[in-house]
């Protein structure tokens, strides 16, 4: 996941909870978890529409043939 080992993650929730602090910390987690939950909707959103724009003609390509780390 974006080259980030789990000891990173961990050592990164550490210096957050230092720094944020135990008491704010849920409500941060609670602003993350929406921020998140936007982005993939718009992501979703973003999808659908392209999709859309693209019609039915880009249904039936394999998009892993043509992926560049394949070759």
């Amino acid at each position: 996941m974006f080259g980030i080992s789990v000891e990173k993650l961990f050592i990164i929730g550490i210096i957050t909870v230092l720094v944020i602090g135990p008491s704010r910390l849920p409500g941060y987690a609670a602003k993350l978890t929406s921020l998140i939950r936007v982005i993939r909707g718009m992501a979703n959103d973003a999808q659908v529409q392209l999709k859309e724009q693209l019609g039915p003609d880009f249904d039936d390509v394999d998009w892993r043939k043509l992926d560049p780390r394949q070759i």
